[in-house]
């Protein structure tokens, strides 16, 4: 087995729900988590502000 090619390297932190902040890598500015759209509307939420899903980032990765 050959060695591994990337390590992802991430740290998450939790906000007031549903908002998260993504710390990749070498990347100095965060990635926001939240919810919009259909799944605030399931969940009922009603976020002060709203950001893309975490589904939306698999979505987004996958089609890429």
């Amino acid at each position: 087995m050959s060695d591994p090619i990337e390590i992802s390297r991430i740290t998450i932190i939790q906000e007031e729900r549903p908002n998260r902040r993504a710390y990749i890598a070498d990347f100095e500015e965060p990635v926001h988590y939240g919810v919009h759209g259909g799944v605030k509307d399931f969940y009922k939420a009603v976020p002060e502000t709203e950001h893309p899903s975490t589904l939306d980032h698999i979505v987004s990765a996958a089609g890429g």
